[in-house]
């Protein structure tokens, strides 16, 4: 989850439906705006309440606004970082909407490949499908394919790319970097998380990059089977499903978009509100069988994400995707009553320190000590966010922080007294051998050949693995932080201790699943149950943070 939003342009404020202009971003003759930190101002007369919700952060020493982006189409001639995308509306703190992808990256990733046709079907009535030519056109079924169609000239398409990341706050920390030195980054996603700027920038010391290059002819489009053939669809494409739309077992209400993106691929979109979004994400994320108290934190916590998080995704055209880049989300209407009533209780409430809403990263199991957010990615503390032992006084008077290895050995021998030590991975052991291990670099496109060594070289005050080095007979690489996850997936955590286990194998025993930073789920299960409000609990996690409205956070959102 996401530090601070980088935002490399400045947002077209449209109307309720589809945004007024479509600006041409990936223009590099464009990149003015500052990405980090830009409020949207209140116009004086307006209620905060009516307006779009600015940035969560404050803003840095650069230019406040630029120049609208003009509407356009791709012209030939132009140096283009990536395809034209019209940004995503503006959330607006009453009532926020927020764009949704439900599938990414649809389509054939070339002219070589193939991609089996879109179908959408309605659960019940028709769907209704409207282009940019304003056409309308109704069925049960939408069987939409793949056309390439000519350009009038040849695109250019030219970036410096940085990466591939772990994660978006990876990305997100070494775009910060590249800002510093005067360059505008974006971040995208396609396999991994990337960061995109200018082909002529140089990139951070010390960080590789490489040089993408490609000049289209032909760009990706939808068209329309029909009895009359194939009919050629102009964009904006919006979808009504009056009945809902059935979508991977799940029914959706929409209204939804197809949307084309910055890669040339195209992604399906619901424009679902806030609120209803939740329900869709609190019973994934924490289970709805939840002590009422959990529930509710945990709808706070995910309002106040993707509140936070909304430009994640926005090179691409939308607010957030639906799985666990973002937070899982699926079909609301399997909300139950209790998940209902939790997310009604707290409705418009997010977690706010300073004015603005905090980074409400959250985890499964903390394994018995909580993280600070720089032992979970490469970033800077923050006061709400710090390690701490998590149990009733005794516990955490037997487990002095910073956590020593020993200290740490007797927290993974006997846990018992902290909240949530019945998580099914509050305690786990694994076994790595030197092939896994080096087929998990291969695929991160590392490779020191036969892996020979495991050593821990940097610990957290938490107890966590900072830094991993792995030797091998080519050379030595040395994973820090989430990357340690994300390249050894079968870790549940950076929690462990490391000892050898015959040749070439290595055992780990370590305890908790996932970062470790904010709320251990499993924790706040465990304070419900012992009947905890739902204040105290979020106190515990976030220290010094309180609840506040989103209408009441005005330009500090």
């Amino acid at each position: 989850m996401p530090l601070r939003q980088l935002r490399p342009f400045p947002s077209v404020a449209p109307g309720a439906g589809a945004p007024a202009a479509v600006g041409r971003r990936g223009r590099q003759a464009d990149l003015r705006a500052p990405l980090l930190g830009l409020l949207l101002l209140l116009p004086g007369g307006c209620r905060a309440s009516d307006q779009p919700l600015g940035l969560a952060a404050p803003p840095p020493p650069l230019p406040a606004s630029a120049p609208p982006l003009a509407p356009s189409t791709p012209q030939g001639g132009e140096v283009l970082r990536h395809w034209p995308v019209p940004e995503p509306p503006p959330l607006r703190s009453q009532e926020p909407v927020l764009w949704v992808a439900l599938a990414a990256r649809l389509g054939p990733a070339g002219e070589a490949d193939q991609a089996p046709p879109l179908r959408l079907t309605a659960a019940t009535g028709e769907l209704t499908l409207v282009d940019g030519s304003g056409r309308r056109i109704s069925r049960s079924e939408l069987v939409l394919s793949w056309r390439w169609q000519p350009l009038a000239q040849p695109e250019r398409l030219r970036r410096r790319v940085l990466g591939p990341f772990a994660s978006y706050e990876s990305a997100e920390a070494v775009a910060r970097r590249w800002q510093a030195a005067g360059v505008l980054p974006e971040i995208a996603r396609s396999k991994d998380w990337e960061v995109w700027g200018p082909a002529e920038a140089a990139p951070p010391a010390g960080q590789a990059s490489r040089l993408f290059e490609q000049r289209p002819s032909r760009r990706l489009g939808l068209q329309l089977a029909a009895s009359e053939g194939a009919l050629a669809l102009r964009q904006p494409l919006r979808i009504e499903a009056p009945g809902g739309l059935r979508w991977k077992g799940g029914v959706y209400a929409g209204p939804f978009r197809l949307l084309a993106d910055a890669q040339g691929t195209w992604t399906l979109v619901e424009e679902v509100p806030l609120e209803r979004y939740l329900e869709g994400v609190v019973p994934h994320e924490i289970g709805a069988g939840a002590p009422p108290a959990a529930l509710a934190v945990q709808a706070v916590l995910a309002r106040t994400w993707a509140v936070r998080n909304r430009l994640r995704y926005q090179v691409d055209g939308y607010h957030l995707c639906a799985d666990t880049q973002c937070q899982v989300y699926q079909d609301p209407r399997q909300a139950s009553a209790a998940v209902r009533r939790a997310i009604a209780n707290t409705r418009g409430q997010v977690l706010a320190a300073a004015g603005m809403p905090i980074h409400a990263v959250y985890h499964a199991s903390n394994g018995g000590v909580a993280a600070g957010l720089e032992e979970a990615w490469d970033v800077e503390a923050v006061p709400y966010l710090r390690p701490f032992a998590d149990g009733p006084a005794p516990f955490v008077a037997r487990t002095p922080l910073p956590l020593s290895p020993p200290v740490l050995g007797q927290l993974l021998q006997d846990g018992a007294l902290a909240y949530g030590a019945d998580h099914p991975l509050f305690r786990w052991q694994r076994r790595l051998d030197a092939p896994r291990i080096r087929a998990a670099l291969g695929a991160r496109g590392v490779d020191v050949g036969e892996v020979r060594s495991l050593k821990v070289l940097e610990r957290g005050p938490s107890g966590r693995v900072l830094a991993l080095e792995i030797a091998g007979a080519n050379g030595t690489t040395v994973l820090r932080r989430d990357a340690i996850r994300r390249t050894l997936r079968e870790l549940p955590s950076t929690l462990f201790l490391l000892a050898p286990s015959g040749s070439g194998a290595w055992r780990l025993d370590g305890g908790g699943f996932g970062h470790g930073a904010g709320l251990s789920q499993a924790g706040a299960i465990d304070l419900g149950r012992q009947g905890w409000s739902v204040e105290r609990i979020l106190s515990h996690y976030y220290p010094g943070a309180g609840l506040q409205p989103l209408t009441g956070l005005g330009n500090a959102l």
